[in-house]
């Protein structure tokens, strides 16, 4: 199977264009790819998981990869799939993400050795003086054909910014500018942007003639990703800081048993004819798929160490029920008064329940439990001498931590 039909059996393709030369071009390893990543936070997220893992996979093909971080257009924000403005960053909290997603990106992509780059699009787009620009790239735009684009149109009702107006040909510059100056002929990115990305082809094409508009290649990625590590807390971080490895883990433990299978053959590297032995897996096959799924991608972000020590913790807390496994919470002094904290308070107070409210809510209806015992008094009490060894504090079946005091 050749890398072009692994990616599609793996479900990875959404779009393409000049699917002959990109077959070319990745099989036999000449392809120098680009995808973009806007510093919107001071970590990557599951979000751009599958984009890391794509990276990954093609630079072991040969192929090499141009991470691009968008220190430029994070200033403007992309209005595809967007309800609203992105709330605008001062340069100096996008200087600190830049930094942050490198260090993050080096645990899938090689940059040793020229193997692959890691460039950033303020480099160019902030020296452009605007006339400039207008100039060189507003001729190549029309107007008519911008507006008719998805990612435009889905927001004229509500509203689109001029600002907003401008992310196309800044991505398209982008391309552009990749293509002249590192030889790059083939980007990727989620089916959302196909818009986008069909400006910076365009944009090559027109600027640079027919000739050239044969060396690039526009290849879509699925979006799937987008919709990938949201929770009711939020993003799922692939900072060990913001999302633990065994919070991470649980995600994806406690995956759809619709979405396993996918998961499995977007995301992790285990041979295909490995996941097509699962495909007729049912039951309680499924958990063992899920625990696979788990492991791989823990180990893949946070190393084998901490995939086994997750996936240990795991399996002690909801087979035996064990504490000794459990993710710890530390509790301070300042949270006892007159040397007892009650049901609610650590319950809010952990993390395990976002609000008070709910948090009543959860003990009224028996989803709480202390070291394996029910509590259905919301009025509770627990002395400080009980976490000497620790309380292992339960909401529902799949959140749990370990309280314990400094």
């Amino acid at each position: 199977m050749t890398l072009y039909e692994e990616l599609r059996e793996r479900g990875l393709i959404a779009q393409i264009t000049d699917e002959e030369v990109v077959k070319d071009l990745i099989n036999n390893g000449k392809a120098t790819f680009y995808i973009g990543f806007d510093p919107t936070a001071d970590s990557l997220h599951v979000g751009h998981f599958m984009a890391l893992c794509l990276m990954k996979r093609l630079q072991m093909a040969g192929n090499k990869p141009i991470a691009l971080i968008g220190g430029a257009t994070a200033m403007i924000g992309d209005p595809s799939g967007k309800n609203d403005m992105r709330k605008m960053m001062t340069k100096e909290t996008i200087e600190h993400n830049v930094e942050c997603f490198k260090k993050q990106m080096s645990r899938f992509i090689d940059f040793s050795d020229g193997k692959a780059l890691l460039v950033n699009n303020a480099d160019w787009l902030l020296d452009l003086n605007y006339i400039d620009i207008l100039r060189e790239v507003g001729p190549h735009f029309s107007v008519n054909r911008m507006l008719a684009a998805e990612c435009y149109k889905q927001r004229m009702e509500k509203g689109l910014t001029f600002l907003e107006f401008n992310y196309m040909i800044m991505q398209s510059y982008d391309f552009y500018k990749l293509f002249t100056e590192y030889g790059c002929n083939l980007q990727f990115g989620g089916d959302d942007q196909w818009s986008n990305m069909l400006g910076g082809t365009e944009l090559i094409r027109r600027k640079l003639g027919k000739d050239a508009s044969a060396m690039t290649i526009t290849l879509l990625l699925n979006s799937e990703g987008k919709k990938m590590g949201k929770t009711e807390k939020g993003a799922v971080w692939l900072d060990p800081e913001k999302t633990s490895p065994f919070e991470f883990y649980q995600y994806w433990r406690n995956v759809a048993d619709a979405d396993v299978l996918k998961c499995i053959r977007m995301l992790t590297f285990l041979p295909i004819e490995e996941i097509k032995q699962m495909e007729d897996w049912e039951g309680s096959r499924l958990n063992t798929a899920k625990e696979i799924l788990a492991f791989e991608l823990t180990k893949l972000v946070h190393g084998e160490e901490e995939a086994a020590k997750a996936q240990e913790s795991a399996r002690a807390l909801f087979g035996a029920g064990s504490s000794d496994s459990a993710p710890e919470f530390l509790m301070s002094e300042d949270d006892f008064t007159d040397g007892a904290i009650d049901i609610l308070t650590m319950l809010t107070k952990s993390g395990l329940a976002p609000t008070r409210s709910e948090a009543r809510r959860n003990v009224e209806q028996g989803g709480v439990s202390v070291n394996g015992e029910k509590v259905s008094d919301i009025k509770a009490m627990f002395d400080k001498s009980a976490f000497s060894d620790g309380l292992l504090v339960k909401r529902g079946k799949k959140n749990f931590k370990k309280l314990v005091i400094k």
